[in-house]
């Protein structure tokens, strides 16, 4: 009699155990992607200093090319968006502390980065280039060399300017801002000499600013930006791969690159790498 009230008790033991462990099964499974569903928000990080892929329009309401795909997503997904504005250095931190769902901000996927924050296939491509004074005498990118040359915290313009300037050994000449709107700010009033953004950057700023003028291209490669999400909720980021694609195959890629920075939208593909 013991050995068989024994044995049920193991039986219901057991039971119990498999019914948690099911249960802790579907609560690891549930990803990013269903709670933006359940919630019926989706949360975009946007860096809103960096036009005309984000900024803010003459009523102070976000615009530009990633606040399109912001919108895109939600509307493909059905539920509402929110903007949330962010530095560059806010953008993995908005990721990892759950601010954001998503992340649209010219983020280059680095091997570096990928320790901390998920990436997509590429949505957007640019090149560094530089904004200079008119006074400056910078024509080329060897000109550089002696100038005052600044960028915003955190990006690759930073960090690949950095280990040039520690070459040449002009580190000190060098001022790291936390916007771009800063940098830019400091090229027009004199207080650098060069500032380096995008190339899609600089027709907007140059027409701002009068004492501006576009400068040269930057010699490192060309940036391949990411749709950035949490590293593990792989359902997320293979629903934000598909999105991307879609935005390719219906046209709407090159439409809001056309209306944003103009001409035919950069070719996503790397040579020799499937995507």
């Amino acid at each position: 009699m013991r050995t068989k009230n024994f044995i049920n008790k193991m039986a219901v033991c057991a039971s119990l155990a498999l019914s948690l462990a099911l249960t802790t099964g579907t609560v690891a499974q549930a990803d990013k992607l269903d709670d933006v569903i359940d919630n019926g928000k989706v949360r975009c990080g946007v860096v809103l200093d960096f036009p005309p892929i984000g900024y803010r329009d003459a009523n102070n309401e976000p615009a530009g090319f990633d606040v399109e795909y912001c919108k895109d997503l939600a509307t493909a997904m059905d539920v509402d968006y929110e903007i949330i504005p962010l530095t560059w250095a806010e953008r993995l931190p908005s990721i990892v502390s759950n601010r954001a769902d998503v992340v649209f901000g010219g983020t280059s996927d680095t091997l570096e980065r990928a320790k901390t924050v998920g990436f997509t296939i590429p949505y957007a491509i640019y090149y560094a280039q530089a904004v200079v004074t008119k006074e400056s005498g910078i024509t080329s990118f060897a000109d550089m060399k002696g100038k005052r040359v600044g960028a915003a915290v955190g990006t690759v313009p930073e960090i690949e300017f950095l280990k040039i300037a520690k070459e040449w050994g002009t580190e000190n000449l060098y001022q790291g801002f936390q916007s771009e709107n800063e940098v830019f700010l400091a090229v027009a009033q004199g207080k650098i000499d060069a500032g380096i953004t995008t190339n899609t950057a600089v027709k907007p700023i140059t027409n701002q600013y009068d004492t501006i003028v576009a400068g040269p291209r930057m010699p490192w490669t060309t940036d391949y930006t990411s749709v950035v999400g949490p590293r593990k909720d792989f359902g997320w980021l293979n629903y934000l791969n598909l999105f991307v694609t879609q935005q390719v195959r219906s046209g709407r890629y090159q439409e809001l690159w056309g209306k944003y920075v103009g001409g035919e939208a950069p070719e996503l593909r790397i040579p020799g790498v499937m995507y």
